[in-house]
């Protein structure tokens, strides 16, 4: 059974690429973002406490995230794409544990690199819709409406220049030395997102089926 750890700084596009790998290859993504989301949406107070702390532009706490994530994984019954966890070291050991609980492996490690320039412009583009949640690119002109539904599109709290900055230090600080430990296992590989996205998604798969 595939499992995959999909990393990259924010801005990467590793939503974009989940999204496809888990009709290729069927696989459920877990996006640790839209857990949080989620859980935030809630309202309840555990909700509350994520969004305090991602409002300060910091990381949830990994015993806090890994409680969430085995909820999820062991509902699941097929191969799993990690996406936005680990981003420390720590947070790598603890999946790795809680993999092996659970009686599986990850079996790949793929980093989609991109410069950093090109990771706050792409930040700073980013709309979500107030009515469908649909996250979107806008151009320099900026946009105001859905296109999928109409609805009033904003800017995230954590998707501004200064925030996006203040993620970029958080992500080689806390993420890069995952890159590392990731390196040990001979199952880490690291994919240009300096292109088109169907580029990237081809890379990707290049090396997934060697390791199917």
């Amino acid at each position: 059974m595939m499992n995959i750890v999909l990393m990259g700084c924010p801005g990467a596009g590793k939503g974009t690429q989940s999204a496809k790998l888990q009709d290729a290859f069927h696989l459920k993504h877990i996006s640790t973002g839209d857990v949080l989301r989620a859980e935030i949406a809630s309202g309840s107070d555990l909700g509350k406490q994520i969004a305090q702390i991602i409002n300060r532009g910091n990381l949830v706490p990994d015993a806090l995230m890994i409680s969430m994530l085995e909820k999820i994984v062991s509902a699941t019954d097929v191969g799993i794409i990690f996406d936005g966890f680990p981003r420390t070291v720590a947070q790598a050991q603890v999946l790795d544990e809680m993999m092996r609980r659970l009686q599986r492996q990850i079996t790949a490690v793929v980093m989609i690199n991109l410069p950093e320039d090109e990771v706050i412009g792409r930040i700073s583009s980013r709309r979500q819709c107030r009515n469908c949640g649909e996250i979107l690119h806008v151009g320099p002109e900026g946009g105001t409406v859905c296109p999928v539904c109409a609805g009033e599109l904003y800017t995230r709290p954590d998707d501004t220049p200064a925030r996006a900055k203040h993620r970029l230090d958080v992500y080689h600080k806390d993420t890069l030395p995952v890159k590392k430990y990731y390196q040990n296992s001979g199952k880490y590989v690291e994919i240009n997102g300096n292109q088109t996205p169907d580029q990237v998604f081809k890379d990707i798969c290049t090396v997934l089926e060697k390791v199917k």
